[in-house]
C-alpha cells in the first residue's frame, strides 16, 4: 500500500503529464481526464445542483472549457488539474443557479435608483418607479441573450469584466464590441419606447 506522500506525489505527476499532453492536442489524454476525474466531478455538481440531469450538462460544459484553456495554455499548477477542474465546475453550477434565480423572478433592476440628498418627494420617487418598469421590460425584449446577460452583470450585478467573460464564454480582447452592441441594441429598444410613449401621450 502506497503511503499518502506517494499517493500524492503520482498524483500530482499524473496530472502535469495530462495538462501537457493535452495542451499538444493528445485526445488521448483528454479521454483519460474525463475518465479520471469525471466521477467527482459529477458527485460535486449533484451536490451542489440536486438535478443529476444538470449535473451531468455542467460537466461536460467543465471539460469543453477547461480543454479548449488547456489546449491554449497550461494552467498556472498543472499538479493541481483536479481543482482547476472542481474551480470551473463550481463556478458553473454558481451560474446556473443565479441564473435560474432571475428566470424565476424579474430582474433585480432596484440598482436603477441611484441614492440621492434629501428625501424625495411622491414626483421622484413614481419617475423611478417608471424608468425601472420601463428598463425591465426593455431588457426582457432584448432579441440576443447575451446581451441581457452582459448589461445585467455589468451595471446592475456590478461584476467584473474578466468574470463576465468566463462566465458568457466571451473572448476578453472582444468584450468592448460585445458591450458596445448591446448598448446599441439597448440604446434603440429605449428610442422606440420613448417614440411609442410620445404618440401614447399625442393621440
Amino acid at each position: 500500500m502506497k503511503a499518502p506522500i506517494e499517493r500524492d506525489a503520482l498524483e500530482a505527476q499524473a496530472s502535469i503529464d495530462l495538462v501537457h499532453r493535452i495542451g499538444r492536442g493528445d485526445r488521448a489524454a483528454e479521454r483519460e481526464m474525463i475518465e479520471r476525474y469525471g466521477r467527482g466531478l459529477l458527485y460535486l455538481l449533484r451536490r451542489r445542483s440536486s438535478d443529476p440531469e444538470l449535473a451531468k450538462d455542467l460537466r461536460q460544459e467543465t471539460y469543453v472549457i477547461a480543454i479548449e484553456k488547456l489546449r491554449a495554455s497550461p494552467i498556472e499548477d498543472p499538479a493541481r488539474l483536479g481543482a482547476y477542474l472542481r474551480g470551473i465546475a463550481v463556478h458553473l453550477v454558481s451560474a446556473e443557479q443565479r441564473k435560474r434565480r432571475r428566470r424565476a423572478t424579474s430582474p433585480d433592476l432596484d440598482a436603477i435608483e441611484v441614492a440621492s440628498d434629501g428625501r424625495p418627494g411622491p414626483g421622484d420617487t413614481l419617475s423611478r418607479a417608471q424608468i425601472a418598469a420601463t428598463v425591465r421590460a426593455l431588457l426582457d425584449e432584448l432579441p440576443v441573450d447575451r446581451d441581457r446577460e452582459v448589461l445585467i452583470r455589468l451595471y446592475l450585478m456590478d461584476q467584473d469584466r474578466d468574470r463576465i467573460c468566463d462566465a458568457l464564454g466571451i473572448d476578453a480582447s472582444h468584450f468592448n464590441r460585445v458591450l458596445f452592441r448591446a448598448k446599441q441594441r439597448f440604446k434603440a429598444l429605449l428610442m422606440q419606447a420613448e417614440k411609442r410613449r410620445k404618440l401614447e401621450v399625442v393621440s
